[in-house]
C-alpha cells in the first residue's frame, strides 16, 4: 500500500507587545502611564491579524477580573506585577518592569485556547472602548456588536471616545455597504488598506526591543 504522505496545519502563534509608555494627564493634578499593546497572530480566534490600542493598568486589572468571571475559575490566571504605593511615573526603572510584567500576563492568556474565546479579551486587544463600553458590548448591551467595534478599530487611532463612538455610529448605523460592519467572514482580509498598514506595523513590533524606554507627557 502506498503512503499517504500527512500535512500538518501550523499551530496558531500570537505574539503580543506591550511597549511605549506615556504619561496621560487627566487634570493638573491627575495623572497616569498607558501602553501601547500591539497583537500579531495568525489564529482563527482574532478578526483582526494585526492591531494596536493603548491600555492602561486599572484595564490590565479589569481585564483579569473578567476572565476569572467569565472562565468560572476554570482557569488559573497568572498574575498581574503588584500594584505598589511607591510606584512612580517618573521612574523609568519602575515602569519598565510593570511593562514586562504586564506583557507576560497577555502572554500566556494568549496560550489559553479557552479564553481566546471571551469577548471582553478580544475588545481589550483589538478596540479603543473604554471599560465601562467594552462592559457593554459583551453583555450585548451596544447597538454594535464586538465584531463591528474590532473592525471599526483595528489600528485606526482616535483622538477622543466620542470621536470612536461618532466613527462606530456612522459606520454602524449607515445602509450602505459599509467594510467595517460586515461579518468577519465577510471581509476582503486582502484590502488594500491593511496591505498598507501592515508592513508599517511589522516595522514597529521588529524595533520594538531596540527601542529606549520614553515617558513623555502629554495626550497621544
Amino acid at each position: 500500500m502506498r503512503e499517504e504522505s500527512v500535512k500538518f496545519l501550523p499551530q496558531p502563534i500570537s505574539s503580543v507587545w506591550v511597549r511605549d509608555p506615556k504619561m496621560q494627564k487627566n487634570d493638573f493634578w491627575n495623572a497616569y502611564i498607558d501602553y501601547e499593546v500591539c497583537l500579531q497572530t495568525n489564529s482563527v480566534c482574532f478578526t483582526k491579524k494585526i492591531s494596536s490600542v493603548r491600555r492602561r493598568y486599572s484595564e490590565f486589572v479589569w481585564l483579569r477580573q473578567k476572565l476569572q468571571e467569565n472562565s468560572m475559575l476554570m482557569v488559573e490566571l497568572p498574575a498581574l506585577p503588584p500594584k505598589t504605593p511607591f510606584f512612580s511615573m517618573n521612574n523609568a526603572r519602575q515602569v519598565s518592569h510593570r511593562m514586562k510584567g504586564l506583557q507576560r500576563f497577555l502572554e500566556q492568556i494568549l496560550q489559553s485556547a479557552q479564553l481566546l474565546s471571551d469577548s471582553c479579551l478580544h475588545l481589550f486587544l483589538q478596540s479603543q472602548l473604554s471599560v465601562a463600553k467594552m462592559e457593554a458590548c459583551a453583555a450585548g448591551r451596544t447597538h454594535y456588536s464586538v465584531a463591528q467595534a474590532v473592525s471599526c478599530c483595528g489600528l485606526r487611532r482616535f483622538h477622543s471616545e466620542e470621536e470612536l463612538h461618532k466613527h462606530l455610529d456612522v459606520s454602524c448605523d449607515s445602509e450602505s455597504d459599509c467594510s467595517d460592519c460586515k461579518h468577519p467572514e465577510d471581509q476582503n482580509e486582502n484590502s488594500s488598506e491593511e496591505k498598507a498598514e501592515e508592513p508599517v506595523l511589522f516595522d514597529l513590533l521588529q524595533n520594538s526591543q531596540e527601542e529606549t524606554l520614553s515617558c513623555s507627557s502629554g495626550s497621544t
